[in-house]
């Protein structure tokens, strides 16, 4: 069994993808080698986006393209205009109610969509909001349409302050994810936010110590250039491929950039870490139901959360 972490290893960020753009097909075994994973090497952490999918030790943001929930997905919640109290909205896609108490909840997501809002109209940015502000590793994810195709999605291991963390990478992941061009105003009625929360950071024994559908893993390794470098997939993505563990790490390995042939013993030389996710979704729909008093016949008369937050 791995051994259990509550934090990422204090380390200098990292930059991880979650997930391909499209979806490859993988054997069970041997060399799998993608076009859309490959990778370039990032900039610093305080320039802007250079990779699109792998992780380097000497960025601070990581890129990918979807985002998964270990346990369930927090309550959509709507804003009582009177009240100014967040009152349960039906959960979204089916999902079932949990009596496991979350953080992530979809006040996360409307302050992200807020976010974006009030800077592709340019207002100013909004007041912080009231949900905790606890330091956690996070992603921001952007779909859009009825087949919700990624349009940007951008995070980081590093624990950051929710409130600046999901303001900083709302931005970055809607408008630097460098495999789109950024967001537009006229796309916000198509769009989907989602918000991940990482925990559960554990070292596993070996590079099968983890369950696929329940684990997102960031593997370390040396490529073939004597280079360390990391990648990550989160807890979806293996079940959503429909890869077993070995298809999933060699496709990691692919989006890590490594290129020579991989071999059951370079695989023993894996180093990885395995963990969980929160996530959760909103669509605008339900963000514009949320913001209901702030916008007249659909047009934003005032800045979001203005009249929400002291």
């Amino acid at each position: 069994m791995g051994k259990r972490r509550c934090v990422p290893p204090l380390e200098p960020k990292l930059a991880a993808g979650c997930c391909g753009v499209k979806k490859p097909k993988l054997s069970g075994s041997g060399t799998h080698s993608h076009g859309n994973q490959s990778t370039t090497v990032p900039g610093s952490s305080s320039g802007p986006l250079q990779n699109h999918q792998h992780v380097d030790s000497s960025s601070g943001r990581e890129n990918g393209s979807d985002l998964t929930l270990g346990p369930g997905n927090s309550p959509i919640t709507r804003m009582n205009p009177a009240s100014g109290a967040l009152s349960p909205l039906p959960r979204p896609n089916g999902t079932a109610n949990t009596t496991k108490n979350l953080v992530v909840t979809a006040e996360m997501c409307c302050y992200c969509f807020d976010v974006l809002y009030c800077h592709l109209y340019g207002f100013p940015q909004p007041r912080l909001p009231r949900f905790t502000n606890d330091p956690y590793p996070l992603f921001v994810t952007w779909k859009t349409g009825r087949d919700k195709r990624l349009r940007g999605c951008i995070g980081t291991f590093s624990a950051m302050n929710l409130h600046s963390g999901l303001r900083e990478y709302t931005l970055t992941s809607a408008l630097k994810d460098s495999r789109f061009p950024p967001l537009t105003r006229e796309e916000l009625p198509k769009l989907f936010c989602s918000v991940s929360l990482l925990t559960n950071f554990e070292d596993a024994s070996d590079y099968l110590d983890w369950e696929v559908g329940v684990h997102g893993i960031r593997i370390e390794f040396i490529n073939e250039k004597g280079i360390k470098r990391t990648a990550t997939y989160l807890p979806e993505v293996a079940k959503e491929q429909d890869w077993d563990q070995i298809q999933t790490i060699d496709s990691l390995l692919r989006k890590g950039g490594f290129k020579a042939p991989i071999t059951s013993e370079f695989r023993k030389s894996i180093k990885l870490t395995r963990y969980r996710s929160e996530k959760v979704t909103i669509s605008y729909a339900e963000y514009i139901a949320s913001r209901q008093h702030c916008f007249q016949n659909g047009t934003l008369h005032a800045p979001p959360l203005y009249n929400h937050y002291s």
